[in-house]
């Protein structure tokens, strides 16, 4: 059995649900778009799939889009492989503090598109600041500013389909 928690204590730190906002900019640094979030993140016990997240968003205008992520582990990384993205998130072992992720992948479909990731973990571990830098063919085209909080521990009382809004014990 693959102990993620073991294998990375960085990424266990952030099981759980996270509300939050994504923000998207232009290169210039223009906001083109906006919407919440709420986001489950599983440290599951299962090799099939040792890492689960199901992201939630919901813009103002109504629109509502879920997109679920399970994750195979290999050499330190947990990769993701799906219907949109092949990529992989690691811990930064530089990082003295052990508050940094880091992930890539390559959009499918989409010739060229890859992104960059950096999340950044609070020291309470309740607080996370996310950077998602896209680049088409080398040429950055857009960035994602991503700022979330934790409200709950207990993924696993989340029941139903769209998992938002519901009542959560912390």
């Amino acid at each position: 059995m693959i102990d993620l928690k073991m294998h990375m204590p960085s990424l266990a730190r952030h099981e759980g649900v996270w509300d939050g906002m994504y923000r998207y900019y232009d290169p210039e640094g223009n906001k083109t778009d906006e919407h919440a979030s709420r986001l489950i993140c599983r440290i599951t016990g299962n090799d099939d799939a040792p890492y689960h997240q199901t992201n939630n968003y919901s813009w103002a205008d109504g629109r509502t889009e879920i997109r679920d992520f399970k994750t195979t582990y290999s050499f330190g990384r947990i990769i993701f492989d799906n219907d949109l993205i092949y990529g992989w998130c690691t811990q930064i072992p530089e990082d003295d503090f052990h508050r940094t992720l880091m992930l890539y992948w390559q959009r499918k479909g989409e010739e060229g598109l890859e992104l960059y990731e950096m999340i950044q973990l609070s020291d309470c571990g309740n607080l996370r600041n996310r950077i998602w830098h896209w680049y088409r063919k080398g040429v950055l085209v857009q960035r994602t500013l991503i700022d979330e909080k934790r409200v709950s521990h207990n993924w696993k009382q989340i029941t139903g389909n769209s998992f938002a809004g519901e009542a959560l014990e912390a």
